[in-house]
């Protein structure tokens, strides 16, 4: 993998990497990267993947190459704004809903925020970094008193703190370094968005590479409340001297009227006061945009600031929405009223396009994950982040020349596990289909068996809440004598912790468990998951572009929903085997994978496991595994 990559990096051609778990696949993308001659940018997914890179692999590389000279070893890590607390909030305060600076909440939310300004305080002395990951633990509602967003940001040459500023410190580093650690969304931000949020570089690597386009489209998804506008309405109002103010606030009233005759869902043609509402905001946000006076030379006022941000970013979101463009999908989400209310949500239908001509054109590209060939090829993959399948050169292959044409590898270096001896996927294929109102007496009837014959040691994967609690009661009435946890009981670190403490305990939960769960050893040696991962039929983005790749003539349930089921299903069968060591099953209690057309699809994506559809064979394993 690191000869491929190099290689990659050399000829200026994307490659795609499956490296399955434990090959180290980091330090085969990390060292080619600090060899190159040009700069090079790794983009994760995840924070625990960015804390081993930057905690542990990247330092004994450093340290392997002091030897070598010519060789600059320096990095950085590199967030968006808002990961950074702003020392003029901590020191000045936060602008309240009217703009005016407020020094501290009341309650218990300002013991919070006093005790993240303590922290704060402390990262500036001993130059931190003042980064949101290292500090004490805190909501998001309590960040935003210690931080802000690119918008509502000063500027370090109008910031009486710029000198000291820990975003600006960490941009400085990383235009003074070689290798540059941030995630995809900032990624995204400054390749496709044209936002320059990084220095410039020369080649990407982008790990965790199956969570790459949704991180993309996150990044380009906007949402519009009414709240929104009404807090926008309310901070202009402080600096603006005629009616602007009030028209925003009066077309906040207009749109609160449309989104209560909407249907939460997708919107595929919008109703006339829809637009109608959206307008009047994306013209009020201008105007009063254009009634807030500029500062004066020398003067910096962080509410004016922070109102300007605001109404900005309703006028944009406005904009956007009201051109109600067939790239994009819209949709209402119902929100509970405690969290603001029903929201607009506006994302691109497709971000491959977006990839292509703004990243893919301009940067060599490593693509990399334990995941990447779905259903046996690169193929899926390969196009939803821009590249074709036609572009693709084989092994001892020629480019194929051409304005616009994106050349591009693929390799698996395979895995260092031997699954067929070391994993058995058991599939369920004598329970009923999985029904719409949850998991049904049989399929609990068989969590319970499986649970049983484990002696604990089971991660359960749910495809909702529901179903998670539901096996939870089952599985704790019927199994006092083991310890079951259920996702969101408390927090995620401590239920893992508990977990990996005690063999005897089971641990359930939904999306989040399915992705960047760790937990070698005896801990795990059963995986359920309880019914093929496929979107939700409502889902309006993943709704959309199946229906859009059927009316361009594909196959939209194999183009979308399936490959969607697969990603997760491999995501979630590799929180089985993390080690050499590891033995277990894996058992899917969804008939499907074992009867329907798609399942050898969805199965080809899985590793090599032996499989069996026998109930007796996969309880007789786990006993055998769970007497030693």
């Amino acid at each position: 993998m690191a000869q491929a990559v190099a290689e990659s990096m050399e000829s200026g051609q994307h490659l795609l990497v499956q490296a399955g778990t434990g090959t180290g696949k980091s330090l085969a993308y990390l060292i080619p990267s600090l060899l190159h001659d040009e700069r090079v940018v790794v983009a994760t997914a995840t924070l625990a993947l960015q804390h081993q890179l930057v905690e542990r692999d990247i330092p004994r590389l450093v340290d392997a190459l002091k030897a070598k000279p010519g060789v600059d070893t320096s990095y950085a890590v590199l967030k968006g704004r808002s990961n950074y607390a702003c020392l003029h909030r901590v020191r000045e305060g936060a602008p309240d809903d009217q703009g005016a600076l407020v020094e501290l909440p009341t309650g218990s939310m300002g013991a919070e925020v006093v005790k993240l300004r303590e922290w704060a305080e402390q990262e500036a002395e001993k130059n931190g970094t003042g980064e949101r990951d290292n500090a004490p633990r805190h909501t998001d509602r309590v960040w935003r008193q210690v931080s802000v967003s690119a918008r509502e940001c000063l500027g370090k040459a109008r910031c009486q703190f710029g000198e000291e500023c820990f975003a600006e410190r960490a941009k400085e580093k990383a235009a003074a370094s070689s290798l540059i650690i941030t995630n995809h969304s900032l990624l995204a931000i400054d390749a496709i968005e044209g936002v320059p949020m990084i220095p410039d570089y020369d080649t990407v690597v982008i790990d965790e590479a199956h969570e790459v386009v949704a991180r993309v489209t996150q990044a380009a998804t906007d949402e519009l409340a009414v709240s929104d506008v009404e807090r926008a309405a309310r901070r202009a109002a402080r600096y603006v001297e005629e009616s602007e103010a009030d028209d925003l606030d009066d077309a906040a009233g207009a749109l609160k009227d449309a989104i209560e005759r909407t249907e939460a869902g997708r919107i595929d043609k919008m109703d006339p006061q829809l637009a109608d509402a959206l307008i009047l905001v994306r013209d009020g946000a201008r105007a009063a945009l254009g009634a807030i006076p500029k500062e004066k030379d020398g003067e910096a006022d962080p509410g004016r600031n922070q109102a300007k941000a605001g109404v900005q970013e309703v006028f944009a979101t406005a904009d956007r929405m009201a051109a109600d463009l067939n790239s994009d999908v819209l949709w209402l989400n119902d929100r509970d009223p405690r969290h603001g209310g029903p929201q607009l949500c506006v994302a691109p239908l497709q971000v491959w396009g977006q990839m292509r001509d703004k990243l893919l054109a301009d940067k060599t590209v490593v693509f990399t994950s334990a995941t990447l060939m779905l259903g046996g090829d690169f193929n899926n993959i390969a196009t939803s982040v821009g590249l074709k399948p036609t572009e693709r050169v084989l092994a001892g292959g020629e480019e194929r020349p051409g304005d616009g044409v994106q050349p591009w590898r693929g390799i698996d270096v395979g895995s260092p596990f031997n699954y067929p001896q070391q994993a058995i996927l058991y599939v369920a294929k004598h329970l009923p289909p999985p029904g719409r109102e949850g998991l049904g007496t049989k399929h609990l009837d068989e969590i319970v068996e499986l649970v049983d014959a484990a002696e604990g040691r089971t991660l359960g994967l749910f495809s909702s809440k529901r179903a998670a609690e539901a096996a939870a009661e089952e599985t704790r009435r019927r199994l006092p004598h083991l310890t079951t946890l259920v996702q969101g009981e408390a927090q995620l670190a401590e239920l893992q912790k508990q977990f990996v403490e005690d063999p005897h305990t089971i641990l359930f939960g939904t999306l989040s468990l399915w992705q960047g769960l760790d937990v070698p050893g005896d801990t795990c040696q059963l995986v359920l998951i309880d019914r093929i991962p496929f979107p939700r039929p409502d889902d309006p983005l993943m709704s959309a572009r199946q229906k859009a790749a059927d009316q361009a003539g594909g196959n939209g349930f194999m183009q979308v929903a399936a490959t969607h089921a697969a990603l997760l299903l491999a995501q979630g069968a590799g929180r089985l085997i993390r080690t050499h060591s590891d033995r277990g099953v894996v058992a899917v209690l969804d008939a499907r994978l074992a009867t329907a057309r798609y399942g050898s699809f969805l199965k080809a994506s899985l590793p090599p496991m032996w499989t069996t559809t026998d109930p007796n064979v996969a309880r007789s394993a786990l006993k055998r595994l769970a007497s030693g």
